[in-house]
């Protein structure tokens, strides 16, 4: 049952963005566990796009960091194969922060304009100064709800919906 009224607001959230935001904020006032987690399935898509006052409301405030490294491992993808990249982020901030890291992948389309598609990635907390390294592997396979063109692709780490780092790869046929 309450899969289901997450679901819908989940729905409901892509119509009406500040008003489920606004409900997820009453909602995790002193918010048991279960009530806390159907509020951030409600809000998955809030989350994906950046809606700051949702991120907010689930604890994620703006990332207060530096980007150590970010790089591109694999420049050139062959359709079949898997694009690679690391991020090393260090913390800046006064006390550890929580962060949803994500990563967006821009595909190019037949009209020369970009689609972004938003990845989940992970969930930490980083203490004060602490760094965090990673290295992502993302296939670029054939999939029946998108068609892959040749050429420039590229693909952006984003942190509590601010983009981090990004880079450009050459997806080959």
């Amino acid at each position: 049952m309450r899969r289901s009224v997450a679901n819908n607001l989940n729905d409901i959230s892509k119509d009406h963005t500040d008003l489920i935001a606004e409900l997820a904020v009453d909602w995790l006032k002193d918010a048991p566990t279960e009530r806390r987690r159907l509020v951030e399935h409600a809000g998955r898509s809030l989350v994906k796009a950046g809606h700051r006052r949702a991120l907010e409301a689930l604890g994620y405030g703006p990332p207060d960091m530096t980007v150590e490294a970010f790089r591109v491992l694999t420049p050139i993808v062959r359709l079949g194969g898997k694009l690679e990249f690391e991020l090393t982020l260090a913390s800046t901030a006064s006390e550890p922060q929580g962060l949803i890291v994500d990563y967006v992948v821009h595909h190019p389309k037949a009209n020369g304009t970009t689609s972004p598609k938003v990845f989940k990635w992970k969930k930490l907390t980083l203490a004060t100064g602490d760094a965090h390294g990673a290295v992502r592997k993302h296939a670029i396979r054939p999939i029946s709800t998108r068609r892959y063109y040749r050429g420039r692709h590229r693909v952006e780490v984003v942190a509590n919906g601010s983009t981090l780092a990004g880079g450009d790869f050459e997806l080959e046929m």
